[in-house]
């Protein structure tokens, strides 16, 4: 299962198919190397996990331990969940914030689409840039999308 599909995300897809069959075992293979996307695919069902650059050989392996019954990511995988497992999560609020950050809008322009008020949001940036460790808002932008927490 690929996370991008045209006109569906493959965790939507594969949360319906779980439901229909949840015997299925679903494999999910994107370029997304985001720590949060992949932890959303395995919180969602997924038994594996596999960047598409990746050997062919460790798609075999993969398929093969999921097969068995067993979930399985390769070690490259493993790491990008590592690097983040003692992270402070962000909360759903905080993740709506950081998704009008590429637009450009400005706090009184997050606050007003939000219907919060600007002080609330300059609040949540705080909170974002410290449980991120970024210096400001474009660098909590730049690792989010890298993380996978927001999509442009």
């Amino acid at each position: 299962m690929d996370l991008r599909l045209p006109e569906l995300n493959g965790i939507d897809a594969m949360i319906a198919i779980r439901l229909e069959f949840p015997e299925a075992r679903v494999i999910v293979v994107s370029t997304s190397e985001g720590d949060a996307e992949i932890r959303s695919a395995l919180q969602a069902g997924a038994c594996g996990y596999m960047f598409k650059h990746m050997a062919p050989g460790e798609l075999v392996e993969v398929i093969r331990q999921v097969n068995a019954g067993k979930k399985s990511v390769p070690p490259t995988v493993a790491v990008q969940l590592a690097e983040h497992i003692n992270d402070v999560a962000l909360t759903a609020r905080e993740i709506e914030v950081l998704a009008h950050l590429p637009g450009g809008n400005r706090n009184s322009e997050i606050g007003a689409k939000l219907f919060i008020s600007e002080d609330t949001v300059k609040r949540h940036m705080k909170n974002i840039m410290e449980k991120l460790n970024a210096r400001d808002r474009t660098q909590a932008m730049t690792i989010a999308i890298r993380r996978g927490i927001i999509k442009i």
